[in-house]
């Protein structure tokens, strides 16, 4: 009965045997599938900072948020790298695991200290996007109080003797009435200028603070999930 029973067991056994084999060879291909795709996030990060220019509040913020979008990469790749824990391995593996196990944790924390970084450079491009429509607007309202100074000194002989010059016609009206007219369009100009600008800044603003608070609750997560696998990764340390 028990050797019956036995030859039961056999073909699930074999057939687990050569699952397993089937899975070192699997996993192989999944490791250097990992570390491929390390090497191409390591060419990202390269690229980013050359050159570096700190203190440049839109290198840094942009920079900041190209680290956020391309994460997945790395992290997949550190996930796919230590798939399979000690099985399989080969002994130059052992040092470049404890190293990218540590380098999981040095990640975390840069990217949790990204975020005060970002939500200051939000800041200073904030201000100085105002500061550029500002300064447009009061470019464009100064040439139009230019005109209206001008036009407010012609007189209505002047209105009259331009129009005749061009071979235009009044249409009716006398220099007077089109003079009133042109500095009523003007006048409308300058309200226009000051309100376009105000919805230009609040448009720009408004963009700013998505693509900051995108990017700041991206690094929390990317921050959260590098110590995750630093924390699951205990064994490649010991």
């Amino acid at each position: 009965m028990t050797k019956s029973n036995s030859d039961k067991f056999l073909p699930i056994v074999q057939e687990l045997q050569d699952f397993a084999f089937s899975q070192q060879g699997s996993m192989t291909i999944v490791r250097v599938l990992g570390y491929g795709l390390l090497l191409l996030a390591l060419f990202d990060i390269i690229e980013m900072f050359i050159p570096p220019n700190f203190m440049n509040p839109v290198w840094e913020f942009q920079t900041m948020g190209m680290l956020v979008e391309k994460v997945p990469v790395p992290l997949i790749g550190l996930v796919l790298v230590f798939f399979g824990e000690l099985h399989s391995r080969t002994k130059w593996e052992i040092p470049i695991l404890k190293f990218l196990s540590w380098l999981t944790l040095l990640f975390g924390i840069l990217f949790f200290l990204l975020i005060p970084l970002g939500l200051a450079s939000t800041i200073r491009l904030n201000t100085q996007n105002a500061a550029q429509v500002k300064a447009v607007s009061t470019q464009q309202v100064s040439r139009a109080e230019e005109l209206e100074k001008q036009l407010s000194q012609v007189t209505p002989d002047q209105i009259d003797k331009f129009f005749k010059i061009q071979g235009r016609s009044l249409d009716g009206k006398n220099p007077q009435e089109i003079k009133n007219q042109l500095l009523t369009e003007v006048s409308k100009a300058k309200k226009n200028i000051k309100t376009q600008a105000e919805a230009t800044q609040s448009l720009r603003g408004l963009n700013l603070i998505k693509t900051s608070a995108k990017w700041n609750l991206g690094a929390v997560v990317a921050g959260t999930l590098f110590i995750s696998i630093w924390k699951g990764t205990r064994w490649a340390r010991n």
